[in-house]
């Protein structure tokens, strides 16, 4: 796609000149500015596909004109121009959403090529939002309250930046949620990177997530790059984030809290710009006060609670769901479309679904690719009955006391000495207790 308006912003006429004249050449709608605030007015007054500016400006620099395009024009690209021995700025910048940066001088073909980059990365990103428009997330369904609330709040989380800690039991959805926080969000062109954090051995959880140099441990004949380099201006999702060892969980915490860090073996510090959000099975609360989890990492992560009740909790959701799934597990095996009867969905409706909304995906998926009828009976779902667990009977402190003195006395043939001496309390006090069941014995 091509990027047809752009604008120049520099100080210096005789850069800003060049660049306007170069990208006329490629065809360009070129508009000037030589100031940060005579930018902010023209991006004020209409809108650009790309914005090209200095860094070091007199009255507005650089990334003032950046923070403004980002609040003006989000999907506007912006390209920083820099002096060689003002790189960090540059790089800084980009943590703060820029595109790209040139050194300068630059030549017509440094030029040519970034801008080539940044239609290309359009492209990307308009053909990723037609697919995404196409393909609704089917998951996506509510009809109980808890999760209309979740989906109604959803957009507005996405369009933060804050971290989010999602909670649930397995099989609740939490990483569906996470995916479509990740696609509704202004970083939906960028990478989403998932860490099954309980599926890595702990010996290796470090280098998962941060990458190694060559040499750096026994085996690592190669450069790897971890997960937090790999999600660099996207999503990094946590996936049971309390199954981190406890020992790595301090570098965890300052890696998010700086958006940077250094490779396994390596010295050189590895800037990124990422959006976390953590996942957990877990009771929160426990994990900490049991020291699975530590504290300050919890709080910095779970900047946006979201709890995803069971689905047995919410069976508004029970049908909806299963129909979604129905159609679609329909058409990826090529089979005609199929139906639910009352009795199939009463049935549905009566099963607590342990496994949550991935057991009913299972179920779902398994009895249409079993079962050849175009109406789903309740014998053709593929459900295993839950043993109800046996019911452990409580009685109270009292009763058990009641319980006990009694049956002491019974044995001890109801003498109250023998008993009070056996029960630890004085006559007086057994007599008291006696007096109060309504029990009389004889005394020896």
């Amino acid at each position: 796609m091509a990027l047809e308006k752009i604008l120049v912003v520099d100080d210096e006429k005789l850069i800003r000149q060049f660049t306007a004249e170069t990208l006329k050449r490629l065809g360009k709608e070129v508009s000037i500015a030589e100031n940060g605030e005579v930018a902010i007015q023209k991006m004020e007054a209409e809108s650009f596909d790309l914005i090209i500016s200095d860094v070091k400006m007199p009255i507005k620099d650089g990334i003032e004109v950046l923070k403004k395009a980002k609040a003006l024009h989000p999907n506007a690209l912006v390209i920083l121009a820099t002096a060689f021995g003002s790189v960090e700025s540059a790089v800084e910048a980009m943590r703060l959403g820029a595109f790209h940066y040139l050194i300068k001088p630059f030549s017509p073909e440094a030029l040519e090529a970034i801008i080539e980059k940044a239609e290309e990365h359009t492209r990307l990103l308009k053909e990723n939002r037609f697919y995404r428009e196409e393909k609704k997330n089917f998951h996506l369904i509510a009809q109980s309250p808890a999760m209309k609330k979740i989906l109604s709040d959803l957009e507005k989380i996405a369009k933060s930046q804050a971290s989010v800690f999602i909670t649930g039991e397995s099989g609740t959805g939490k990483e569906v949620i996470a995916g479509a926080i990740h696609e509704l969000s202004l970083r939906s062109a960028y990478p989403f990177i998932k860490v099954n954090c309980a599926a890595i051995p702990e010996t290796l959880v470090e280098s998962e997530f941060f990458g190694h140099e060559r040499g750096s441990f026994t085996g690592a004949h190669v450069r790897k790059t971890g997960r937090f380099e790999l999600a660099d201006k996207g999503t990094l999702l946590l996936d049971e984030v309390t199954e981190i060892p406890l020992t790595l969980q301090p570098k965890l915490l300052r890696a998010i809290q700086e958006q940077e860090f250094e490779r396994v073996g390596g010295t050189k510090p590895i800037r990124v710009q990422l959006r976390f959000i953590a996942t957990s099975n877990r009771n929160m609360q426990e994990a900490i006060e049991t020291k699975i989890f530590r504290e300050d990492l919890f709080y910095r992560l779970n900047v946006i609670p979201i709890h995803i009740p069971p689905l047995r909790q919410r069976p508004e959701d029970i049908l909806p769901l299963a129909r979604s799934f129905l159609d679609r597990f329909c058409a990826e095996n090529h089979k005609p479309k199929k139906e639910l009867s009352e009795r199939a969905q009463q049935k549905m409706l009566q099963y607590p679904w342990p496994g949550n909304v991935r057991e009913l995906a299972n179920i779902i998926e398994r009895t249409v690719v079993l079962d050849f009828d175009p109406l789903i009976d309740a014998e053709h779902l593929y459900i295993t009955p839950v043993s109800p667990k046996p019911q452990k009977s409580f009685v109270t402190l009292h009763e058990m006391e009641k319980q006990l003195i009694l049956e002491t006395l019974e044995a001890q043939c109801r003498n109250r000495t023998k008993t009070a001496a056996l029960l630890g309390i004085s006559v007086r006090t057994l007599r008291n207790k006696l007096h109060e069941y309504g029990a009389e014995s004889s005394e020896e």
